[in-house]
């Protein structure tokens, strides 16, 4: 009692210094590691580690920490511990030989709000609801032509636009992100609201670029910040407000579609995704599957999203890396003139007979590193990584630039060489350590569509343009990191063949 009445006597520095040794001693208890958890950096009270983090390309910063704590480490991100797990062989062993205790996603600010806490869309649902909306995903996407000759097709006459699209620019530099990005959009389109939209049309251009604004805002420091510290931040101006503003216009856009559908159904023609949807929706009325408008609206994003984004970055670092290196470009050319020509179109038939162009369509994938971390997992039950102890409920993220430069599973790792996947004759040979869409039971469900659209576009590019930087200049090569990294803007010269 004595000890409590004297403190009213200390002077104002003795005072602060005890409540800091209190608040730290709090944090303490509150966030001792059990035994055998795994190391990490030091982590201060209340923020952890996040100032002293690489927000600008924190896969790089995880990089440093796993060559200073080994493949399986911890960091605290505001009062949430995440352990990371590098390198091909630890992330494989967590999302592959331990697929069912990492399955589930843990509880994520940004999804909380736009989902209103519910275990909506198809990235972020977990339990019996993702696995019951995945499977129906996949196979309402093949009914309606994913990995058939109709979508082949499809992909084929999109790529005649994108090519008339290129000719119009006559020669001047122009930047073909939008462009890019509206070609692979109407292909997931098609597939899911049975249309697709001309690169004129405003409204979807605005849709357009609201969807690459939250896919780098979430991984910037604003979107960290967010994650770190969501309390506080939801009574914050700044840029990590956007992405709720973005998501209302992107739900609205997507729920105008879905009124439309509703319209005109035949219930024996539905016509693409949106409509089967809605006919399962009257099927599965009093059960809690997911099978709501509501997540109709937030699985259809989900789609559009996820096959938009990652395979459009991919085709802006193929032109990145074969204009950075006009030698591998002009051996994909002769490759493509000899096995196809220049007015015969590509057909998935033809890949067999490209084996040097398919190598060069993984190394970009390897060495474009877009997807950087990897989604969060959560641990089902108590288990080990790497012979450290991982808690029940524990937050894992798998580092995928780790495998992707992996010096263990690659030869010259840092360089851009088509080598890593073609053999002595030059025959392409498939790497196990590339996994550019994840792997496991949580691989994105959209990789035969994307590989599909890479390989025709790509191939339809090079065949009838060759491509070069405006004043003959290396491109920049860095990249701009948020939850994919994308290159940095560019201008280019596209020459017809």
């Amino acid at each position: 009692i004595m000890w409590f009445c004297n403190i009213f006597t200390f002077d104002l520095t003795s005072l602060f210094l005890f409540f800091f040794v209190l608040i730290f001693f709090a944090d303490y208890l509150k966030n001792r590691n059990p035994h055998n958890f795994p190391p990490g950096p030091f982590a201060f009270p209340f923020v952890g580690n996040f100032f002293t983090m690489d927000n600008k390309h924190l896969h790089k910063h995880f990089s440093k920490l796993a060559d200073v704590h080994g493949n399986v480490f911890s960091f605290r991100l505001g009062g949430d511990k995440i352990i990371c797990v590098s390198g091909y062989k630890m992330v494989k062993e967590a999302i592959v030989a331990q697929a069912d205790n990492f399955v589930d996603r843990p509880q994520d600010p940004f999804s909380d709000k736009i989902y209103a806490g519910q275990s909506y869309g198809l990235f972020q649902s977990n339990g019996e609801p993702w696995k019951r909306q995945r499977r129906f995903a996949m196979s309402t996407l093949r009914n309606f032509g994913l990995g058939k000759n109709i979508l082949e097709q499809s992909i084929c006459e999109e790529a005649r636009h994108l090519q008339e699209e290129i000719r119009s620019q006559k020669g001047k530099p122009f930047d073909p992100a939008g462009l890019f990005t509206n070609a692979v959009s109407n292909i997931i389109c098609q597939l899911v609201m049975g249309k697709r939209f001309e690169y004129s049309d405003h409204r979807f251009q605005m849709l357009l670029k609201y969807l690459s604004e939250v896919v780098l805002l979430e991984g910037s420091f604003w979107g960290l910040l967010y994650q770190a510290f969501p309390t506080v931040m939801n009574h914050l101006p700044g840029p990590h407000n956007k992405v709720f503003s973005h998501y209302e216009y992107l739900k609205d856009f997507m729920n105008k579609e879905i009124q439309n559908h509703r319209k005109d159904l035949d219930p024996s023609n539905p016509r693409d995704y949106i409509d089967a949807f809605i006919f399962e929706m009257d099927k599965n009325k009093d059960t809690n599957l997911g099978f709501s408008e509501t997540n109709l609206t937030l699985c259809s994003l989900d789609l559009f999203l996820a096959g938009t984004e990652t395979t459009s970055t991919t085709l802006l670092w193929a032109l990145v890396y074969l204009i950075n290196n006009p030698d591998i470009q002009e051996k994909v050319q002769a490759e493509i003139d000899q096995v196809i020509g220049q007015s015969r179109q590509p057909t998935m038939a033809d890949r067999s007979n490209l084996p040097y162009t398919d190598a060069v369509i993984h190394e970009i994938q390897r060495i474009g590193n877009i997807v950087p971390l990897n989604g969060f997992r959560k641990a089902a039950r108590d288990t080990t990584l790497g012979g450290y102890f991982i808690p029940k409920g524990s937050t894992l993220l798998p580092i995928l630039t780790s495998v992707m430069f992996d010096k263990n599973e690659w030869e010259t790792p840092e360089k851009f060489n088509p080598g890593h996947f073609l053999d002595a004759e030059g025959n392409f040979v498939r790497r196990e350590a590339l996994i550019p869409f994840s792997a496991g039971k949580r691989a994105c469900p959209g990789e035969g569509l994307a590989k599909m659209e890479m390989f025709l576009f790509l191939v339809s590019l090079f065949q009838k343009f060759s491509f070069s930087s405006p004043d003959g200049t290396e491109l920049n090569t860095e990249g701009i990191t948020g939850a994919t990294r994308v290159p940095h803007p560019v201008k280019i010269h596209a020459k017809p063949r």
